[in-house]
C-alpha cells in the first residue's frame, strides 16, 4: 500500500503520514513542490526515529510522480468524493492520494485518479487534519486487504 502527499504545505503533516508509513509498513510519495523546506526539523521532529523505517520518495512534480507508479490504480481521498471510504473496495497495491491542506488537488489531477473517496463525517464540518485522514484510510485499505502489520 502507498501513501502520496500532492504538494503538502505543512512539514509535522509529513512527519507524521511518515510515522504512519513506518508503522504500517506503507511506502510515502511527496509531490513536489513542498510548502516547506525538506531539511525542515520539524519533519524530523515529528517522525522522530521512524524516519529510518519508512520509504520515501520524492517527485519534481505530479507527471513524474505518475509516470513512476506504474499501473497502480491512483484513489484520491477529497471531502468531494462520490463514496464511502467504507464501501470502496481496496487493492493491496493501490495508491492513496491526499491533497494539499489549503486546496486539495487540482480538477486535472482529480480527472487523473481511478475514484475520488470521502471519509464520512457529520455536516457542518469542512475536513480532517491530513495525517489524520491518512491514518483512517490507510487503516482501512490495510483492514479490508487483510495486510495489516502483526
Amino acid at each position: 500500500m502507498h501513501i502520496a502527499l500532492f504538494e503538502p504545505e505543512i512539514a509535522g503533516n509529513v512527519g507524521a503520514v511518515m510515522r504512519l508509513g513506518a508503522c504500517m509498513g506503507a511506502d510515502v510519495h511527496l509531490i513536489e513542490p513542498l510548502g516547506f523546506e525538506w531539511d525542515d526539523r520539524r519533519v524530523r521532529r515529528t517522525a522522530m526515529d521512524y524516519i529510518d523505517h519508512v520509504s520515501v520518495t520524492r517527485y519534481p512534480g505530479f507527471d513524474a510522480f505518475r509516470k513512476t507508479i506504474g499501473h497502480r490504480r491512483l484513489l484520491l481521498f477529497t471531502t468531494k468524493g462520490s463514496g464511502s471510504a467504507y464501501d470502496f473496495t481496496f487493492a493491496p497495491d493501490d495508491v492513496l492520494l491526499f491533497g494539499k491542506e489549503s486546496a486539495g488537488v487540482p480538477a486535472e489531477i482529480a480527472k487523473a485518479c481511478h475514484a475520488r473517496i470521502r471519509i464520512p463525517m457529520r455536516p457542518g464540518v469542512r475536513s480532517m487534519n491530513l495525517a489524520m485522514s491518512a491514518g483512517l484510510a490507510l487503516g482501512e485499505a490495510l483492514r479490508q486487504t487483510a495486510t495489516l502489520p502483526g
